[in-house]
């Protein structure tokens, strides 16, 4: 048994002798003082596994656990500090889901769904008997129902994420953890990645035929490249008439990041057809900007539904798994597609779609609001031009010309 000390700048585990980190040189007796050092304790349990447990700042305490764990191993008792040993995936799936934090989160439904379908095979399996091979038998075994890599890698991923934060959280030991890491993933990175872009053509036809909620959120997309969970949470509260901008917050998108969209004349237009709904949810009012039937449209099944009947109706392709079909998403990567047509900078088509700037960029370029206004502008123009070629176009038949007549006139 030993006792090790945390280096608070690399975290680096090592000796309580050391007075300067090993790895990054810190002054560990400066940090010592000021209580900013962790303790480890550090022994074997019957089998030869290595645990180590996190006993806090003060190295008397860590003298004190090391001695009652040494007294626990001469007993035989070492087990007796180890009940999440016996923990099933199912129990800890229990003691995960109730956590506040996880859901708030907005992929809560799909978090659940994954952790069922894996709990559906391996539920009952203790965490400290799991093994790599399981968890490629159950790779094989959802593959053999029909699951897509891409479903199973994320089923994997979401438990992994799990068993990581029962692993911090000392509620069980890194055997289940270094199984799931030694697990590698079915899909190859960029495998599955879309290249479907919407032509003006497709986008009019489709429009033609969607019910006024989904006319009213397509619009929005085309023009700003929003995501359809960013579109379906938008609150009044998001959006800046005043300065001429959607603001979405960082818990809306998906790169836990704020966004400022310019709202152009035709995102405008719908604002102005759309009325601040009262409808009630539970006992509060909401304020979702766009609605079904007066309440919000919490499922992006519901979306996915309504776009489809759209796409059918229109005589378009619908769905990732069809080929040259199109999906709701696809909208955002038309959007990038047409700045570029429009001869928008990348530097604000990345800013106003919400993508990381590269390298030195993320520091020194900060576009303002004005600049950001100009380039949609820009792209504003190029896509009302397109639309009105559409419509001028004698061989453009009458649902395309319906569609313009909806896009137009929201």
């Amino acid at each position: 048994m030993a006792i090790l000390a945390e280096c608070p700048g690399c975290r680096k585990k090592q000796s309580i002798r050391n007075k300067v980190c090993k790895a990054c040189g810190a002054d560990l007796d400066k940090a010592k003082r000021s209580g900013r050092v962790e303790y480890w304790i550090d022994y074997r349990l019957p089998g030869g596994k290595q645990r180590r447990e996190k006993v806090g700042t003060s190295i008397e305490e860590a003298k004190a656990a090391e001695g009652k764990r040494r007294g626990q191993k001469r007993e035989g008792r070492i087990f007796d500090i180890l009940p999440e040993s016996k923990i099933t995936f199912a129990e800890l799936a229990n003691w995960y889901l109730d956590f506040s934090k996880v859901q708030a989160l907005r992929s809560y439904d799909r978090i659940i769904f994954g952790i069922n379908r894996f709990n559906e095979r391996l539920g009952g399996i203790r965490l400290s008997d799991i093994k790599n091979i399981d968890l490629e038998e159950y790779q094989n075994a959802r593959a053999a129902d029909g699951a897509k890599p891409a479903t199973i890698d994320y089923e994997l991923s979401v438990v992994k994420t799990m068993v990581e934060k029962a692993f911090v959280n000392d509620k069980i030991d890194g055997v289940a953890l270094k199984a799931f890491k030694k697990t590698g993933k079915l899909l190859r990175v960029g495998s599955n990645a879309r290249d479907r872009v919407i032509t003006i053509p497709e986008f009019i036809r489709i429009l033609s035929e969607a019910a006024q909620h989904m006319r009213y959120m397509m619009i929005v997309a085309i023009n700003t490249g929003m995501r359809p969970g960013e579109i379906r949470g938008l609150t009044w509260g998001m959006v800046d008439r005043r300065a001429g901008f959607l603001r979405l917050p960082a818990d809306l998108t998906k790169e836990k990041a704020p966004k400022r969209i310019p709202i152009n004349h035709n995102v405008a237009s719908v604002l102005g057809a759309v009325k601040p709904s009262l409808s009630l949810v539970g006992d509060t009012h909401h304020q979702h900007v766009f609605t079904y039937q007066g309440r919000p449209i919490t499922s992006p099944g519901g979306l996915r539904r309504s776009f489809k009947y759209a796409c059918d109706k229109a005589g378009v392709l619908f769905g990732q798994d069809t080929h040259g079909g199109v999906v709701f998403k696809d909208i955002r990567r038309t959007v990038k597609t047409n700045m570029v047509s429009a001869g928008v900078d990348k530097v604000y088509r990345d800013t106003i779609l919400g993508h990381s700037l590269k390298g030195m960029d993320v520091h020194y370029i900060k576009p303002s609001e004005a600049e950001l206004t100009d380039a949609m502008e820009c792209y504003t123009a190029w896509l009302d031009r397109e639309i009105e070629s559409a419509f001028v176009d004698q061989t453009v038949d009458q649902k395309l010309k319906k569609g313009l007549a909806n896009l137009l006139t929201p």
